[in-house]
């Protein structure tokens, strides 16, 4: 496999990790990530991509420091939090970060629950897993798709779609994802949020994340994390909006790395056919869990 060429063309290529589609760097260090010593006072941010993983990063982050805004602006997020399976030869490896980074280490992960490193549940870490609805998480990941070299071209958004149900994308299935990790919350220390309460009640879910941390936030700490984690602040904080990361590797100008962050974006994009057939598969998948989502406000 040839590493990611920066000439503009070239994509990274992807393999299996028992059953999930995994870019082929991943692949190669399997070993050493399953193999991954976390530590009892690491955090981890758990979500299937696209659900609200960097929104989540930056509320953590102010948490952690109290609000000092330049705090959070110390690094762009993909230094601040090592993303354990990553790996992209020219931007690093998050094993190698992780490993490097001074306790208390916040960690993130897409990482199904089935191939999570088995240190982080026998260390009994704190895992933060954030949900988001099918409908919105897939248009949200068929745009990342297009700007992100870094993981394969997603086709026509039909195709895309197609896959996407059938769980022939990165990271996997996206309805074993929220289930298996919905049914491990009861026996770890997993706080289970979804990305559309966080929009519609964000302090209340921001206060719920501190008192799972462990930190109390007086009203006037909550009000400015809420203000500086809002879509329209974030997406401004080039800290926090992934425009760091050279343009050989993500396309701001195909889609910007922070699209809408809405809920109910997928009726610009589901056909009605798409929608009931949509409807139909998540019924059956989705039969055998008491998980539920919101798809609109």
């Amino acid at each position: 496999m040839e590493g990611l060429k920066l000439d503009g063309t070239e994509r990274i290529s992807v393999d299996y990790v028992q059953g999930i589609l995994q870019p082929t760097p991943t692949c190669d260090i399997w070993d050493q990530i399953w193999n991954f010593q976390a530590e009892p006072d690491d955090l981890l941010i758990s979500t299937y991509p696209k659900a609200g993983t960097t929104w989540t990063q930056e509320i953590v982050d102010l948490i952690h420091n109290e609000g000092d805004i330049k705090k959070s602006q110390r690094a762009p997020t993909h230094e601040r939090f090592p993303f354990i399976e990553w790996i992209i030869p020219s931007l690093g490896s998050g094993l190698e970060q992780a490993k490097a980074m001074p306790r208390p280490r916040i960690l993130k992960t897409h990482l199904p629950i089935q191939l999570l490193p088995p240190s982080f549940l026998e260390k009994n870490c704190k895992i933060i897993y954030v949900a988001r609805n099918p409908k919105d998480n897939m248009v949200s990941y068929y745009h990342f798709h297009r700007m992100n070299k870094a993981l394969p071209a997603p086709g026509t958004w039909e195709e895309y779609f197609e896959n996407f149900l059938a769980g022939k994308v990165c990271w996997g299935s996206w309805h074993d994802h929220v289930k298996g990790w919905w049914k491990a919350k009861d026996q770890h220390r997993i706080l289970y949020l979804f990305y559309e309460d966080m929009k519609k009640n964000p302090k209340h879910e921001i206060q719920k994340l501190a008192g799972f941390i462990g930190k109390n936030l007086d009203d006037k700490l909550l009000e400015k994390i809420a203000h500086h984690t809002s879509f329209d602040v974030m997406k401004q904080n080039s800290m926090a909006n992934y425009s760091s990361i050279p343009k050989e590797i993500m396309n701001h100008s195909i889609s910007p790395f922070m699209r809408k962050g809405a809920v109910g974006d997928w009726k610009n994009h589901f056909t009605v056919a798409q929608n009931e057939r949509f409807d139909e598969d998540y019924k059956k998948k989705m039969a055998d869990t008491s998980l539920t989502f919101h798809f609109q406000f």
